[in-house]
């Protein structure tokens, strides 16, 4: 069964755009862990725009699923990482000027700096996901590097305005998706995925893990997060 996880980091952008104490995302984990989530993610960032060193904290003490926590390949997040231990840590790119994520990680680039940050991770006993775009030769590199899973970024196929565009795109992931299979690793997969667009990409063979927020934060205003979650892992379930 493909496990879901729900990112609350919205939660914490709701509260920070009053500098206050409410919304708590602490309290959105446990109304997702309610709902059904198989996981909790969230995104340490380097500006601490969001989620901030006290959610990481009390996060690790309250959630009972698996904490996957989102970060940057940089020293300073990675040391919080080894300290606070969560079950897997997702390395991603990260800018401070963007909104959210835009696309994978460019392993090519930064090949011996990432590999270097998962083995410190594994060494402290979590499991290391890298958020790649469907792109063989990032994927490549990505298996390279000795990390345990790797999370597509499905943000091409979230945003395609045509169904050929929509075709060809989760072609792209399925493609990518099996070669990080017949390597051996767990495939993730997530960004713009909703409601609406989810099952296709629940069907891909050996899928293990989606990690979705937004659209089901969105849905969690009219209908409560605990019910916005159930409504997404219902999906998932009967794939």
């Amino acid at each position: 069964m493909i496990e879901l996880g729900v990112n609350i980091d919205h939660v914490a952008t709701l509260r920070q755009a009053r500098r206050t104490v409410e919304p708590d995302p602490v309290w959105g984990a446990v109304l997702a862990e309610l709902g059904g989530a198989d996981g909790i993610t969230v995104h340490l960032r380097e500006d601490r725009r969001h989620i901030n060193d006290r959610d990481i904290t009390l996060l690790r003490e309250t959630v009972r699923c698996k904490l996957n926590m989102e970060m940057a390949a940089i020293g300073e997040i990675t040391e919080i990482a080894c300290k606070i231990k969560p079950d897997q840590v997702t390395l991603v790119p990260e800018r401070r000027e963007e909104i959210t994520t835009e696309g994978g990680l460019y392993v090519t680039d930064q090949f011996d700096n990432i590999q270097k940050i998962i083995k410190r991770l594994q060494e402290s006993g979590i499991v290391v996901s890298l958020f790649l775009d469907p792109d063989n030769s990032q994927i490549d590199a990505g298996i390279k590097t000795g990390c345990n899973a790797i999370e597509i970024h499905t943000g091409r196929y979230a945003n395609a305005k045509d169904q050929k565009s929509v075709s060809d795109e989760l072609l792209r992931i399925i493609n990518a998706g099996k070669i990080i299979t017949d390597a051996g690793l767990r495939l993730h997969a997530g960004h713009g995925l909703t409601y609406h667009n989810v099952i296709p990409i629940a069907k891909i063979p050996n899928m293990a893990e989606l990690n979705i927020g937004h659209s089901i934060i969105a849905r969690s205003i009219m209908v409560g997060l605990k019910e916005a979650v159930r409504e997404m892992k219902k999906l998932l379930t009967i794939q």
